[in-house]
């Protein structure tokens, strides 16, 4: 993504027509989404008053892109945002919001990379490796309720306690069956 010093000034007129002053074509709000995606900085400024409306237009966007059926923003997200409008925390959520968002992306592209490199070589050992690590985070958390019970054999003794043995010896069967497809997989790319 190449971003240019300066963001690209946008025109938004009377009749809502958004005009690109770094193009000198009209816009869509849609063309404005692309930019996003490009990573393509803008301003848009109200033609006749010359305020900055940038909020309300990126938050078209995201309305209009909710109303096409890619439903980003959960309900219960959309619902604590308006809470918060009054609120004394309201200063606060736009930068806990960018950072974590920040966050968000730079694992989002590290997991990516990961992706690409694993099935670039033609290897299922990362997902491998990370089912292993939810089993043992899922048997770390299992050991919380079972504070006693060997980390050995852990789910055998919760089952013979009776404590929803039925549903982890499922768990443990579904587990192992996914191990053996993994290996049927890994066993043809190694071909």
């Amino acid at each position: 993504m190449s971003k240019t010093q300066e963001p690209v000034t946008i025109k938004k007129y009377a009749n809502r027509r958004l005009y690109n002053t770094g193009t000198s074509t009209y816009v869509t709000l849609e063309d404005l989404a692309v930019m996003v995606k490009d990573g393509e900085d803008f301003v848009v400024f109200d033609a006749k008053t010359g305020e900055d409306i940038t909020r309300s237009v990126l938050t078209q966007i995201i309305f209009e892109q909710e109303n096409k059926g890619q439903n980003l923003l959960p309900i219960t997200f959309l619902r604590q945002v308006i809470r918060f409008y009054g609120d004394s925390m309201q200063t606060l959520l736009p930068r806990y919001l960018e950072v974590s968002i920040d966050s968000f992306t730079k694992e989002q592209e590290k997991f990516r990379e990961q992706m690409t490199k694993s099935f670039s070589t033609g290897g299922f050992n990362m997902l491998e490796d990370q089912v292993r690590r939810n089993m043992e985070m899922f048997e770390r958390a299992f050991s919380m309720f079972l504070p006693f019970a060997k980390k050995e054999g852990m789910m055998e003794d919760a089952a013979a306690a009776g404590a929803g043995g039925e549903d982890i010896n499922e768990l443990k069967k579904q587990v192992h069956e996914m191990q053996k497809r993994l290996e049927r997989l890994g066993e043809r790319n190694d071909k």
